[in-house]
């Protein structure tokens, strides 16, 4: 299966607005799959889950164009999604292939803290992170899932993570996390919990 032939896949970068709301301009790179003019398209993440139909697409100095595929960078125009922090429509969301990405608060991730000299400290179960996945960053609470109740750094482990909000993430996807304001490590996503 080629890229183009997968599930599309697009991380939303900025949002802007447009006739007075009525219209938003999801811009971002797509990571998979295609989409065309028409195409219905599902938001995910942080709260969202509607389902929309896309009624533009703008490549290269906002020309429109009737298909996009991935590795391209574009402005989805979608009708009818509110934009805003306390609305339904913000960075970091996926707009992707109705039903094929789900968001979730909590997964299983095996981890890698940098060294002390790139500015990682050791975690343990309790430490509140903020993690990073494509364009979202969301706080969350690691737990270690193996005998030690802390990590050092340049060590690795097995962590599970509640996340504060749920976010677009699925198994294998790569991460990386900060602990209060400075690079700590990366990991993997192993499995996904709710």
């Amino acid at each position: 299966m080629n890229a183009a032939d997968e599930p599309f896949l697009m991380c939303v970068e900025d949002v802007f607005c447009r006739n007075q709301g009525r219209v938003v301009l999801l811009t971002g790179r797509i990571e998979r799959g295609r989409v065309r003019k028409g195409d219905e398209v599902e938001i995910v993440g942080f709260g969202g889950g509607a389902i929309v139909p896309v009624e533009g697409i703008e490549g290269v100095c906002g020309r429109p164009v009737g298909e996009a595929s991935a590795g391209m960078n574009v402005g989805l125009l979608l009708p009818g999604v509110a934009a805003g922090p306390a609305d339904t429509t913000e960075r970091g969301q996926v707009i992707a292939a109705p039903g094929s990405v789900t968001a979730h608060a909590g997964f299983e991730a095996d981890i890698a803290l940098l060294s002390e000299e790139q500015g990682s400290v050791a975690v343990s179960t309790g430490e509140r992170l903020q993690f990073h996945f494509r364009a979202a960053v969301v706080p969350g609470v690691v737990s270690l899932t193996q005998a030690t109740d802390i990590l050092h750094p340049l060590h690795g482990g097995m962590v599970e993570v509640a996340l504060e909000r749920p976010v677009a993430i699925e198994e294998g996807q790569p991460f990386v996390f900060r602990h209060h304001g400075r690079a700590a490590g990366s990991g993997t996503v192993t499995r996904l919990l709710r």
